[in-house]
């Protein structure tokens, strides 16, 4: 908890030192005008860019990792950037005389970034967000569509602007109001995710997010050419760039853009895994298996078998992705566990039992709020489920299962038996199956179980290398796409 006080205390100073910057700013005598329209352009052109890059390359990204909170990411960034060139461009004494159209472009830009960083802290469960999420490859251009539309008819007709009317005062801080609840809620729920998860994309949406709350306040209440009036620009520039450093951090460091699409086309796990995990899910995986030492590895085996089941089956390429991804932190609740009992040698008590129990609860409350999508968190949530009904932690039974979690289960159980643990020795590969044939129609799918038993039949070299693999999550290449 001290080291939670500090981040957040920092965090604080840091949102708040420009507020009080363009305070004191404005009380000094150097608050003077600085009438520059080419540098206001120059300035405004910079931060369009960043945005506009960084925007491009996490809508690509957010469709290959399979994750809704980045495509929202990406959506705020291409408003910011979208309104900002427009802004920019409609710059009084630059191409032309005045209009109006530039205020109106600036408070739509932040506007709109806030709305879509405001659906970044939505849970991956919501029916909205769940809507989106079977649209997610379309999102990015019909929003450029969209912004497009907008800012071609506030360009060729300014009276437009009337209708709109966002430079009126009281529209003004109607804007403002929005933007404070949006931006104020898109903090809170962020810094509870980087509490639980400890992942640096959650403190960088905080600090991205505060700054353009500042950027917002200071354009309301500045004076136009003002040099405390310039200093918003600076703040969505600051925003941006740490947008930039998270998103490198997180999602965009994995290596070569052409080594991981050549990995698309391959047929092994491994390399399915190492396509589609990112720095993120990594770190939580590690955590995971730091915390819990009985199951090192066991995440990753957990995938490979699971994605080699469910091409058996003949899964479609989203819900392979899903179970590459899903399968790979399917135990992340485990973290919520405390010691004494996940790495308890002896019986476990009742009570201890509901511990352990809640762990898909826990990681599926944690994965949400991570932006995973609805089928990684149907695997991270019913791994355990039963078919016949006997199973947690919502009693859920047959085909309300969801496929991806019935063949995760069959995944998850053959590596627990064949893996030691603090209570019983691994059992061999002919005694797993042999318990896990008994279960077929009570524990297990059925129809999962026998194509199981085929698989196993027909590549026993891959189990039998994967059994003896030391379960380490092997992301370093020599093709250098770790």
């Amino acid at each position: 908890m001290g080291k939670d006080r500090k981040v957040f205390a920092w965090l604080a100073f840091w949102l708040l030192l420009p507020l009080i910057f363009y305070v004191v700013l404005q009380l000094t005598p150097y608050d003077g005008v600085v009438n520059a329209p080419n540098g206001h352009f120059y300035i405004v052109s910079l931060v369009s860019a960043l945005a506009l890059g960084m925007a491009i390359a996490v809508g690509i990204v957010a469709t290959r990792i399979r994750n809704i909170k980045v495509s929202f990411l990406s959506l705020a960034y291409v408003s910011l950037a979208g309104m900002f060139i427009l802004h920019g461009l409609s710059t009084p004494g630059f191409l032309i005389h005045h209009s109006p159209i530039a205020g109106h472009a600036a408070q739509l830009s932040v506007l709109l970034a806030a709305f879509w960083l405001w659906m970044c802290s939505i849970s991956g469960d919501h029916p909205f967000v769940r809507l989106l999420a079977r649209h997610q490859r379309w999102l990015l251009p019909a929003w450029v569509t969209v912004l497009l539309a907008l800012g071609l008819a506030l360009w060729n007709d300014p009276g437009v602007t009337q209708v709109l009317m966002l430079r009126d005062t009281i529209r003004m801080w109607a804007v403002t109001a929005i933007v404070l609840a949006f931006n104020s809620w898109t903090i809170y729920r962020n810094l509870q995710t980087y509490v639980a998860s400890r992942l640096p994309l959650q403190l960088a949406i905080a600090y991205s997010t505060g700054w353009m709350l500042g950027a917002q306040l200071i354009m309301v209440t500045g004076r136009t050419w003002m040099a405390s009036w310039w200093l918003y620009h600076f703040l969505l520039l600051a925003s941006v760039i740490v947008m930039v450093i998270g998103i490198v951090r997180d999602h965009l460091n994995t290596g070569s853009m052409t080594a991981s699409i050549r990995r698309l086309f391959r047929a092994n796990p491994e390399d399915w895994i190492r396509t589609y995990i990112s720095p993120s899910v990594k770190e939580l995986v590690i955590a995971t298996e730091a915390k819990d030492a009985y199951t090192a590895g066991h995440n990753y085996r957990v995938a490979m078998y699971a994605l080699k089941l469910g091409e058996e089956l003949g899964l479609s390429l989203s819900k392979l992705r899903a179970i590459a991804q899903g399968g790979l932190v399917h135990d992340i609740g485990k973290l919520s566990i405390p010691d004494g009992i996940l790495n308890k040698p002896g019986k476990l008590s009742d009570e201890e039992r509901g511990v352990i129990e809640a762990h898909p609860v826990s990681g599926y409350d944690m994965c949400k709020r991570l932006g995973f999508m609805i089928d990684e968190l149907a695997v991270i949530r019913s791994h355990h489920e039963k078919w016949n009904g006997s199973g947690y932690p919502d009693k859920l039974a047959g085909e309300d299962i969801p496929l991806v979690a019935r063949i995760t289960a069959v995944a998850d159980v053959y590596d627990a038996l064949t893996s030691s643990r603090s209570y019983r020795k691994a059992m061999s590969h002919e005694e797993a199956m042999e318990v896990m044939l008994r279960e077929s129609g009570r524990h297990f799918d059925p129809r999962c179980m026998a194509a199981w038993e085929k698989l196993v039949q027909e590549q026993w070299l891959f189990f039998q290398k994967t059994l003896q693999n030391s379960g380490e999550l092997k992301l370093d290449s020599q093709d250098g796409t770790g």
